[in-house]
Formats: C-alpha cells, structure tokens, sequence
C-alpha cells in the first residue's frame, strides 16, 4: 500500500495532454482521414513509450529512497548504540527503561541491559516530571556516583495494542569538571561582615579601668574564638565594631551554628550587670569588595534598627535574619532626639507645605503622631495636611475630634488631593511605619522628593530608604512617645492644644498597653509632657470603651482560644470582626494566668485573613509573623495574607511558630 502511494506520488500528471493529442486527431478526420490516422499512431507511439520510460523512472527513483531509507536506518541505530552520549529510552508514565546504549551502561555499572528495570532504580535522584511538563531540560543537575549531569530529552508520542503512550529519548552531557570549578569559585568568594558591640557605652558606663579592660578582653578573645575556623581576616576598626573577611563556604557552617557568638557574647557582663550584647551584619554576593563592605554597613543599620542582638545577611536581592529574639533594650539618648527635633524643625520651615500621612487602617498611635507633627509644623509657620483614608478605622473618633477644631478645619486631606497640591519643596513626614507598602498612599511617597521617618516598629526587609530625616527607635513604646519626645524641643506646653495632647496620649496609652508593657523612663517623662499640656486622662480612657456587642464579640474571640505549646494561645475565628476586638481580645488573652503569647487571626470583607500578635515573655512575635509577611516589634505584631483561607493560614501560623521554637 505504501508503495503504490509513493508511486502515485512520482508519476507525472501528462495523461491530459494525450487526451487532448487525440481530440485534436480526431477533429483532423474531419479534413483528412490519412492526416488523422498518422496523428493518432504518432500518439499511440509517444504515449507507449512515455509509459516505459515512467516505468523505468520510478523504478529508479524507489530503489534510491530505499537505499536512503535503508542508510539511514542504519545510521540512527548506528547512532543511537554508539552515541558518545550515554542515552536512554523509558517510559515516563512508569520510568520503565527500553532501550539504552552502552555508554549508559557503564554509568549506572550495569554490563548488559536494563529492560525491565526502572530509570529511578539506576538513578535515584533522577524525575522525569520536567518532560511531562514540556520541557527539554532537566531543571537541575542530576547526581549518578560522583558524577554530575545535565539531562536533555524529548517526548514521542506512540499507539500500540493498549492504547497511546509517550516515549522519553534522554541524552546525558557530564558536567562534573565544570561543576566542581563552579563550587569552588561560589564557596571561595569573599564575605564582608561587620560586627558591632550594641551597648558599648552601657557596658563601660561607670566601670573602672581594670573593669573595661577585662570586658574588652573578654569581647575579643570570644569573637576571635568564632572566627578562627573561617581563617579570615578579622581586625577591630572602632572601639566598638569589627571588621571580618572570609570565603563564602564558611558562611553556611556559622548560620548551622545559628551563630552561637550571639549567646557567647553575652557570658560578658559589666559591673552593673549589663550583658554585652553583638549585632552582626553579612554581605555576599556582590561584584566588589566597595560593594560587600555597603552591603554589610546596610545589614548592620538594619540589625540596630531592629533592636539588636542580631545577624543580618544582605545579598542582592534581601535580607536574611537570624536571631533577635530579646527583648529591647532602652539605649536612646536625648542628644539624638534634641538633633532630630532641630533637624526636622528646618526641615518644616524651608518646606512649602507639609503633609502627615501613617499606615494604613491607622489607629491611635499613628493619628497621635501625625497630630504631634502637625502641632510642629503649626509652629513652624508651614502649611500641613494630614492625609486620611476612606472608611471607618480606630482612629476614626479621635480623627473626628481634631477636625471640630477651627485649625484643623482644611487639614485632612484624601491622598489625590495631595497628590495634586504636592510640589518640589513639599516634605511628607511618615509616622508609625517604616515600610513602603504600608502607607496610606504609595503614590504620594513616589511623588514627594523630601521625606521624614518617625517610627519604632523593628525595621523589615522593606523599608522607606533614602529618607532626609530618619528618627528610627525600636526601642521607644509608640510613635506617639517619640513625636512627644520631638515637641519638647519645639514648642512649650501650652503651644500644643488640649485635643492633640490627649491624641498622642491615647497613642501611647495603647502601645504600652496602659503603661504595662514596653516602657521605660522616657516613656514616663512624654506621658508628663502631655499632661502638663492639658491631656485628660479620663477623656483618654473613654476612646477605649467598647460597646456590649464589642465586649461580647471580644469574649467570644477568646472563647476560641486554644493552647498551642507551653504559653501560647491561638485562636482562630472563621467569620469577620473588627480589627480593634480582635486586638483587644489578643491583649485579653494575655492577662489569663498560663499565657504569655497570643495569636488571633479571622477573615476580613476584602478576602484577607488578619492576624494579631502580642507577647509579655520571652516569644518574639514579629519574628513569628515574619514568616507570614507581617512586622511589627516583639511584644506586638500583625498582618495581612490575602488569598487564603482561614485554616490555612492557621496551619501556616503554627508552623511557624514551631520553626521559632525550633530555632531556640
């Protein structure tokens, strides 16, 4: 059958033209009968022997492709069996081999076949999930002994008696040597860090010279204890930092070790029974030496911007964090905040406007901040706008006070109107965040080229860099404490109304959890600040009252609860409530005796699951939250997931917090 197509195929289409040679024949007998008798006998002539020479063509012409055909047959088999890759054919659906060269063969140590046996048997690191999947290359290098290959192959779809099937052609392109020269040049690239003794001043404060000696002493020699091994160079730059080069292989041994100099360190203790504590900040994976060095000073800044006692590592991508599970330390000075208040002071006075805008969904700390921030600017004579976001929030009573009053009749303002008044010598203050992506207006943030931090959350991996003022304090309660700590130096008592006082004090007030938690002497000094400014402290406690079915709601919240560990309750409510319930139930939590962590997390109206976080122990919830995609500091943190369900988010929360405990 195949031949007589090929036939039909090489056969020229001229049995028109003798067609029309006969007609014209025949038309001819109409003049002369001799004429068309000799036409048609030419004809029948030329006809029969276009008939045996297109015989004997096609003749010719199928015994070439046959000897083609034949040749090339014998050049694929040839090529397949002595391939000077080794190749194997299997089957995908099952890995079941049916064919491979001899070159194989020898890899896999087998001396005559492997038919009957599947490819996983031979390799075990091998999958063929990528062919299924479309693809001609094996996405990693395949391990086979102490050799490493790149696999490249390519799907066949057959038919036989059971059905369709596919067929999987494989080549196997050694790699070893370039693999080997690839690790080397990865483990051998140098690594920049910079390490940094958090409390130094603390540490020597007070302490006799034998005494500091002794500390520094005990300092070096644990750090140059840790870094012996990496065989770098080590030098001390400052009083207080470090400098460490090494290759980049022994970077994996001190995260395995979870860089135990962390808790080294704090073995030195000073007099006063401070313990020394260490930030560490990495740089890797940068084309210059210029390069590393910035990519571990900018670790470092974030390991201190996040409360200390930590490791950062930096590539080119992110940030990577390893420990900072203890609690802050209040080591802030009132020579920083004096220059940070004259700072941004001119900053508001050579600013044509200024606008005040925190995260989103804002609540009392960050309307208390931005009020304070615009008490400052009112001083400074410069035009200011808070901006507002639409809906109800926490702050929505507080916000609705201030706008009663007559100078704050234009101050709130949408972010599009902002947008549209903004110009090049306007300064946007951010207050109770630090992060981009957090605020109520991104675009804003994009179009102001002046920007001012105020904020004490621990820095994340995101942040708002490049800022003209950064007044970052993660070790401050509130936003609200460091503004008030800013308005000292600017303004007195009775230039900041009765309304924003009580403003920042509610802020205040709700970090600190009615002065329970996170507070220190400076927290206490803001607080009289505000009441000599005429802050009311019964108005203050009214913005927290909850209505009967707030109290029922948050009751019902902590009905949920569950135990998770030693200390840690979780609750999880599959149905939407407020945001500030859920907050205070999370708070509630943690004056039942047993608890010292607590986790609440529900569905919101936007198809997001929202989780808060507080702690009075020794669980560092941010940390925790992290992993989720959320931040905030160790006593208090939340966030968002979008596009989950409630138990799975659940699911996601508590492997988390295994993995923190796991890592204690």
């Amino acid at each position: 059958m195949r031949k007589n197509k090929l036939t039909h195929l090489l056969e020229p289409s001229l049995r028109l033209y003798f067609v029309f040679l006969l007609l014209f024949a025949a038309v001819s007998a109409l003049f002369s009968v001799a004429v068309a008798v000799i036409e048609a006998a030419v004809v029948a002539v030329l006809y029969l022997y276009f008939r045996r020479s297109n015989a004997q063509r096609q003749k010719e012409i199928i015994k070439y492709i046959e000897s083609v055909t034949c040749n090339m047959d014998t050049a694929t088999k040839d090529t397949m069996v002595n391939a000077p890759l080794p190749m194997v054919i299997f089957r995908p659906e099952n890995d079941e081999v049916i064919w491979s060269n001899d070159r194989f063969l020898q890899l896999t140590g087998e001396r005559e076949h492997l038919f009957d046996t599947k490819i996983t048997a031979a390799v075990p690191d091998f999958s063929s999930r990528w062919l299924m999947e479309g693809k001609t290359e094996c996405p990693t290098e395949v391990r086979l002994g102490e050799r490493r290959f790149l696999v490249f192959g390519h799907l066949v779809r057959t038919e036989d008696q059971g059905g369709r099937g596919y067929l999987a052609t494989t080549y196997w392109v050694d790699v070893t040597d370039f693999a080997q020269v690839r690790d080397i040049y990865y483990s051998t690239r140098p690594v920049v860090g910079i390490l940094t003794v958090d409390n130094y001043e603390e540490l020597m404060k007070g302490a006799t010279d034998s005494a500091r000696s002794a500390m520094r002493s005990g300092i070096d020699e644990r750090l140059a204890q840790w870094v012996a091994p990496a065989q770098g160079l080590f030098c001390r730059y400052e009083r207080d930092r470090y400098l460490f080069v090494f290759e980049e292989r022994f970077l994996a041994q001190f995260q395995e070790g979870k860089f135990s100099i962390l808790e080294t360190v704090r073995e030195v203790v000073s007099p006063s029974g401070i313990q020394a504590t260490l930030s560490i900040g990495i740089g890797k994976d940068a084309d210059t030496l210029a390069e590393l060095f910035q990519y571990a000073a900018l670790s470092v800044e974030m390991a201190l911007s996040r409360g200390g006692d930590q490791v950062v590592v930096k590539n080119k991508f992110n940030f990577e964090f390893y420990g900072g599970r203890t609690k802050e330390l209040e080591k802030r000075t009132k020579v920083k905040s004096r220059v940070m208040a004259n700072a941004l002071g001119e900053l508001m006075a050579d600013a044509s406007r200024v606008f005040v805008m925190g995260h989103k969904y804002p609540d009392m700390d960050c309307i208390g901040a931005a009020a304070g921030v615009c008490a400052m600017a009112r001083k400074k004579g410069a035009p200011v706008h808070i901006i507002k976001e639409a809906g109800q929030n926490p702050a929505s009573e507080m916000s609705e006070r201030l706008g009663a009053l007559p100078e704050y009749k234009d101050v709130f303002l949408s972010q599009q109107d902002a947008i549209l008044l903004a110009d090049a010598n306007c300064l946007l203050v951010v207050v109770d965040t630090n992060r981009p992506e957090q605020v109520v207006s991104q675009d804003l943030l994009e179009a102001v080229h002046k920007v001012a931090v105020i904020d004490h959350h621990r820095r994340a991996s995101s942040y708002i860099a490049d800022a003209a003022l950064n007044f970052h304090e993660p070790y401050a309660s509130s936003a609200s404490e460091l503004v008030t700590e800013l308005l000292q130096y600017l303004l007195e008592p009775a230039d900041l109304f009765k309304t924003e006082a009580e403003a920042l004090l509610a802020g205040m007030v709700l970090d600190t959890k009615q002065f329970t938690m996170r507070t220190g002497s400076r927290t206490f000094e803001a607080a009289a600040f505000l009441r000599r400014s005429g802050a009311d402290t019964g108005d203050v406690k009214k913005l927290f009252q909850n209505d009967l079915e707030g109290t029922i709601a948050k009751y019902d919240i902590i009905q949920n609860a569950k135990m998770y560990h030693e200390g840690i309750a979780v609750a999880k409510v599959d149905h939407t409530v407020g945001r500030i319930t859920a907050a205070q139930a999370a708070d509630e939590l943690l004056n039942i005796s047993g608890i010292d962590t607590s986790f609440v997390l529900f569905p919101d109206q936007e198809g997001r699951v929202i989780l808060s976080a507080r702690s009075m122990g020794d669980v560092n919830v941010q940390v925790v939250l992290e992993k989720l995609g959320g931040g905030g500091n160790a006593a208090t943190a939340g966030a968002q997931v979008p596009g989950k369900g409630v138990d799975e988010v659940n699911d996601m929360l508590l492997q988390a917090i295994d993995a923190y405990l796991e890592e204690e």
